[in-house]
């Protein structure tokens, strides 16, 4: 089945069509965040037309902002101030008159490793996104739940030391407790710099005790790591297992691994299985 999915940031929209077995017709459009909400809309449009045809049986959007799934409403969408509270669905079925779904971002990362990526043979785990915040879709017998409110998988948002997880676990960590980007101390640990690896293994002593949570509340067979954060996996994993090997039920890390992710167009991908995890 061909459907069209879209991710919208608060910088780009991405779009394309995609099928179980392959992607297509990959669209990017700059997103003027500025504007107003019918310039926001007129620009998804714009994308869309590229690339509806008749074998498009359904649209799948992913957007970061906190979403009413069943009207399809997104409110205080990040990045983009007029987009406080837009029926999305509505707008997009009134033009294309095809099926649309609409989810956060979050959960569409879960959904594209569900269907396309590293969570294919899992029945469940969560999917932990962590760049300059932290957000989690969570995958339970093989379906993503998401919660009556879509917040489901809101970790970063727990109460932490005197902040929140995502204030020390996120690459906003770098920025609040060293005055510099992750960027930056990516670039400087790769050229061996010992300090920039120090407060990397910092970080990831944090991101463990997130886990640790995590795993406290969900018991998922498998943590799928991505984001900006992940790429840099291998810099602060000692001190991420260090803390997660102090989790109160041994027994539980047995089978316990995190896989970091590879897929590629994940939030296009995961847009469109929104669209498969409907129908099923």
């Amino acid at each position: 089945m061909d459907v069209l999915g879209i991710d919208l940031g608060g910088t780009q929209i991405r779009g394309a069509v995609v099928n179980e077995q392959s992607l297509s017709s990959l669209q990017a459009d700059r997103i003027m965040a500025s504007g107003s909400t019918e310039q926001i809309l007129e620009q998804i449009f714009r994308l869309t037309d590229k690339l509806i045809g008749k074998t498009i049986q359904a649209i799948g959007i992913g957007v970061p902002s906190v979403v009413d799934i069943e009207k399809g409403v997104v409110y205080d969408v990040q990045n983009i101030p007029s987009w406080k509270e837009v029926p999305l669905k509505k707008h997009m079925e009134d033009r294309y008159h095809l099926p649309v779904i609409v989810n956060n971002d979050a959960n569409c990362f879960a959904l594209g490793e569900k269907y396309f990526g590293k969570g294919k043979s899992l029945d469940s785990f969560i999917a932990l996104a962590v760049g300059t915040g932290i957000g989690a879709g969570v995958i339970i017998g093989g379906r993503l739940y998401a919660g009556p409110n879509c917040g489901a998988g809101e970790f970063g948002m727990v109460d932490y030391l005197d902040q929140c997880y995502e204030y020390y676990a996120s690459g906003q960590f770098f920025q609040n407790c060293y005055q510099t980007t992750g960027e930056e101390v990516f670039r400087r640990a790769e050229t061996g710099d010992a300090k920039a690896q120090a407060i990397l293994l910092e970080m990831g002593e944090h991101l463990g005790n997130a886990i640790k949570m995590i795993l406290y509340t969900y018991d998922p067979q498998t943590i799928i790591l991505g984001g900006s954060i992940s790429q840099a996996y291998r810099y602060y994993q000692e001190t991420l297992w260090a803390r997660i090997r102090t989790f109160g039920y041994p027994k539980s890390l047995e089978h316990f691994r995190i896989d970091i992710s590879t897929l590629k167009n994940s939030g296009v991908l995961g847009a469109a299985a929104l669209c498969y995890d409907h129908i099923r």
